[in-house]
């Protein structure tokens, strides 16, 4: 895999390692395939019976399965997709990696010309560490 961005890190009492968590689980997701759609406010049934439906972005691959990074919100913690830059001219080509920069508030899902999807994510660890953050990502077949 193609390292475009150099792996951040942040201090002891900002992160517990959710978000490298949180992109390397993305990357393991997405990295080898195209994004053929982007679909905003989706929703996914939760993990649990009690847990209500998951909403979030869902990234729609070329193998027909869809990653929905699901916001998450645990009192002052929270972790939330703020906006989506996809740029077309790059779209095509197979992803390569997952990075990060500014804090892991900026996601950078690339390809070997460049980000074929800019993520802008606002996130915080509240009273570290007593509430989850950290989105909640499932993948599920399209159709």
């Amino acid at each position: 895999m193609t390292t475009k961005y150099p792996p951040e890190e942040l201090g002891p009492d900002d992160d517990d390692g959710t978000m490298p968590d949180n992109v390397a689980t993305l990357a393991g997701h997405v990295v080898g395939h195209r994004i053929v759609a982007v679909e905003r406010k989706t929703s996914v049934p939760g993990p649990y019976e009690w847990s209500g439906e998951i909403t979030g972005t869902a990234l729609v691959l070329d193998n027909g399965k869809r990653v929905l990074l699901g916001d998450t919100n645990d009192c002052c913690a929270y972790t939330e997709l703020e906006d989506v830059i996809l740029n077309l001219d790059k779209i095509e080509h197979v992803i390569t990696g997952v990075g990060t920069t500014d804090g892991y508030s900026r996601w950078h899902i690339y390809a070997d010309l460049g980000d074929v999807v800019e993520l802008k994510v606002g996130w915080s660890s509240g009273n570290p560490f007593y509430y989850g953050y950290g989105f909640s990502i499932n993948v599920t077949e399209e159709g």
